[in-house]
């Protein structure tokens, strides 16, 4: 789904500090294809404008007095779907990330005193054109239903690999949970998200799980039950048993990209891998995951009623690289069963 482009994306700001407000309004609406319909000094006035508006888009601080961020937008999922993105003034706490497991689709640091409000405004209305596109309730068929052939009897998997973008925080959380505390397989994990969140993200996953979630570090062992996350600015690529950071420019303009995990991962780990592709935007990921099911891995796709944006998922499918395509509640009982 995207808007026409005649169409101005109106956006709903909700912030308890005038200031903020004031100033997201002025860098949003700087730009002829943005409206700013209402703004909102908490939750709850932010749930009865969503209502009342319909915005195509929401801007939400956490921290608000009488009715916070959380209640705000576990209201808004449940009465009035759309797109929300997060704002938060530390983006190395995991508490923003709670909002995401409630529904909303992306995080991104509040502007800071020293911060260029010219780079800053250009960053915030790429995303919300973004998000402003996606239909955050699906009810959708096609692809989910056109599953692939029933894969081989498969080998044991040494190794998990993981690429999720748009909505794939809470999509992550969902998965980590459903695995035991011994699973005896490392994960590795590529996720797209603004720069500077990983560190959070890790800590986040961590509160979610029985297992050890953490940034990834250049030559680190690949333990079982431990979770590397590939950190802002380099992509992980990992070799037999070992993590490695890259330097190497973006691959399909991201940076960490889950195409160099997923082909690092078929050339060291082959039909040892098992390679998982969860929600997100564009197409980031599938040729990796066709190189893991070519060198005789498990491939596993999120199927579209569970995921956010059925982009990256579709894609793969599209291009023969998934096996299966799962729910993602689904997909940890697998995971399990090729790690025993």
């Amino acid at each position: 789904m995207t808007l026409p482009h005649d169409r101005a994306v109106r956006v709903l700001v909700a912030d308890d500090s005038e200031l903020f407000r004031e100033v997201l309004s002025s860098v949003i609406a700087v730009e002829p294809g943005f409206e700013v319909v209402a703004v909102a000094a908490d939750g709850g006035a932010a749930a009865t404008l969503a209502r009342t508006l319909r915005p195509d888009v929401i801007t939400m601080d956490i921290n608000m007095p009488d009715t916070d961020g959380f209640s705000g937008i576990a209201r808004i999922m449940a009465d009035t779907p759309t797109p929300i993105l997060v704002l938060t003034a530390n983006p190395t706490e995991a508490v923003g990330f709670r909002a995401l497991s409630l529904g909303a689709l992306d995080i991104l640091e509040k502007p800071q005193a020293t911060t260029n409000l010219a780079e800053y405004g250009a960053l915030l209305r790429s995303r919300l054109r973004l998000l402003a596109g996606v239909k955050v309730i699906r009810h959708l068929r096609g692809l989910r239903e056109r599953r692939a052939p029933a894969p081989r009897a498969a080998g044991r998997a040494d190794l998990v690999a993981i690429g999720a973008s748009l909505g794939g925080p809470r999509a992550l959380a969902t998965l980590l949970r459903g695995l035991p505390a011994d699973f005896p397989a490392p994960i590795a994990v590529v996720q797209h998200i603004a720069d500077g969140f990983t560190e959070g993200l890790a800590s986040w996953l961590a509160t979610e799980c029985r297992l050890d979630v953490r940034e990834a570090r250049h030559g680190e062992v690949l333990r079982p039950g431990r979770v590397v996350v590939a950190p802002t600015g380099h992509h992980l690529v990992v070799s037999e048993g070992i993590a490695h950071l890259s330097d190497a420019p973006p691959v399909d303009t991201f940076k960490p990209s889950v195409t160099p995990l997923f082909l690092s991962a078929a050339r060291a780990y082959g039909a040892r891998c098992c390679g998982v592709l969860l929600t997100g935007m564009g197409r980031d990921g599938a040729e990796g995951l066709k190189a893991i099911r070519d060198a005789g891995g498990v491939t596993v796709a999120q199927d579209e009623a569970t995921s956010a944006v059925f982009g990256m998922p579709k894609a793969a499918i599209e291009l023969g690289a998934a096996e299966r395509v799962l729910p993602i509640d689904d997909i940890p009982r697998l995971l399990v069963e090729l790690t025993r």
